[in-house]
């Protein structure tokens, strides 16, 4: 996805799409361990779209500080 679409997403849902993201960073993890990931791009898409996540929900975080 990208940053703009995120954007447009409650935090809940921003949350709950990074508990996927992670899950399956690990299940290729674990295919790339065993050498079964043919596709190790995914690896570094995956990561990156967890930073954006991460970055966005920061944003937030730091606006709802601001007085």
């Amino acid at each position: 996805m990208k940053a703009r679409e995120l954007q447009e997403l409650s935090d809940d849902e921003l949350k709950r799409r990074e508990e996927e993201l992670k899950d399956q960073l690990f299940k290729l993890r674990a295919q790339h361990a065993i050498g079964q990931l043919e596709n190790t791009a995914k690896l570094k898409n995956i990561r990156r779209e967890i930073a954006r996540l991460k970055t966005i929900l920061r944003e937030r975080e730091l606006r709802k500080e601001k007085p």
